[in-house]
């Protein structure tokens, strides 16, 4: 729905009535994630559900259920020449969820947006089926909640579980009985988390860095650039960062905030700069941790860590030479194959190309949920 967010909120704030239809479940080899959304006012369509291959059928019944209000849960499977225009051309299967959206019907729509403005985690869970009311909603940050799906006992369930849930920055479906257990499977709620983008910490403020950052930004990354080195760290050297930071980097990792959905790129490839910083790197929890420079530079780095104490463990967290194997040479051939390591990560790709591969395109989520671009 972050697509989609900025346009609906300004329909809400005029009072308008539409519809919006959510993925909120899919199988095999689906188009969009759970989440994606599309929002139909009149004669009026923004987002997408589907990359096009439903979208028709799917604006027709976001208009129906604006007009009687009735919340609906619809499965759209593979296509077949009878029924091209509601089926999936790519085989696979999504769940959407289409409902009615006002200023009475979601009164937190507006604070919703405004904490995602200010980077706030929020999250919305809906029922979409079973015994519960199907399209009762609740709104849960991390310090509190608003809205009720029928019963405080499944009100503080849900709570429980979406905060988890935020902290991780997962979207998907969880299942209850009707006051809360969750051994049970009465009811289903899609929880459409909104965290924070995670973070990608590019260390070394040299050419590379600056194709680094920009393709990182493409990626939905919060990008940070730091370098011990004002006159190379500067905002105009790296406009597409979030933050440009002067400071030793080990000192600057140290004191921030490092998750699992971080990416750490070290780019300095001088001893005095990435030993001190990877010392510090390879023992938080990031999600990736990388380093520029040759076999030969990455010997003499090993060899340095082990002396500093790493142990093997700590040292086979480290993606060096940093990318995959494109035979990438220019900054932005190198950032490439810096992303393509990072949606093979995320996604489980072979990293050979499609061709010479079977099966199925789109793999199972290693992590279940995970909305696009947690690492």
């Amino acid at each position: 729905m972050r697509d989609v967010l900025s346009q609906i909120t300004r329909w809400w704030e005029a009072g308008e009535t539409f519809g919006l239809a959510t993925v909120v479940n899919t199988f095999r080899s689906a188009p969009r994630q759970p989440g994606a959304a599309m929002a139909v006012l009149g004669d009026e369509a923004v987002g997408s559900v589907s990359g096009g291959c439903v979208e028709g059928a799917v604006y027709e019944l976001a208009q129906q259920v604006a007009a009687s209000g009735e919340p609906v849960l619809q499965r759209y499977g593979v296509s077949d020449d009878d029924a091209f225009a509601v089926g999936l051309t790519c085989g696979g299967i999504i769940d959407i969820f289409v409902e009615r959206v006002d200023r009475e019907s979601f009164p937190e729509l507006g604070e919703i947006n405004a904490s995602i403005a200010k980077h706030e985690p929020v999250a919305i869970a809906t029922i979409v089926s079973g015994k519960g009311t199907v399209g009762a909603r609740r709104v849960v940050w991390p310090d509190r909640s608003s809205g009720s799906l029928g019963s405080a006992r499944l009100d503080q369930a849900v709570d429980d579980d979406v905060r988890g849930m935020l902290a991780q920055g997962l979207t998907g479906i969880r299942r209850y009985g009707a006051a809360g257990e969750r051994r049970l499977d009465e009811l289903e709620v899609f929880v459409h988390s909104f965290a924070p983008p995670p973070r990608m910490l590019v260390f070394g403020a040299i050419d590379f860095a600056a194709a680094v950052a920009r393709i990182g930004k493409f990626l939905g990354y919060h990008v940070v650039v730091c370098d011990a080195r004002p006159v190379f760290a500067t905002k105009k050297r790296f406009p597409e960062a979030d933050e440009v930071v002067v400071k030793w980097p080990h000192d600057y990792l140290v004191e921030t905030h490092v998750d699992e959905r971080t990416v750490i790129c070290v780019l300095t490839h001088d001893p005095k700069f990435d030993v001190p910083l990877l010392e510090v790197a390879l023992r938080t929890n990031a999600g990736y941790v990388g380093a520029m420079g040759s076999r030969r530079t990455h010997e003499d780095r090993m060899a340095r860590l082990r002396e500093a104490g790493l142990s093997e463990e700590e040292l086979a967290r480290l993606r060096s030479p940093i990318g995959l194997d494109l035979g990438a040479r220019t900054p932005e051939e190198t950032a490439v194959s810096i992303a393509a390591e990072l949606i093979q990560m995320r996604w489980g790709g072979s990293g050979r190309p499609l061709t010479f591969t079977e099966g199925r395109i789109h793999k199972d989520d290693p992590m279940p949920g995970r909305g696009a671009g947690a690492l």
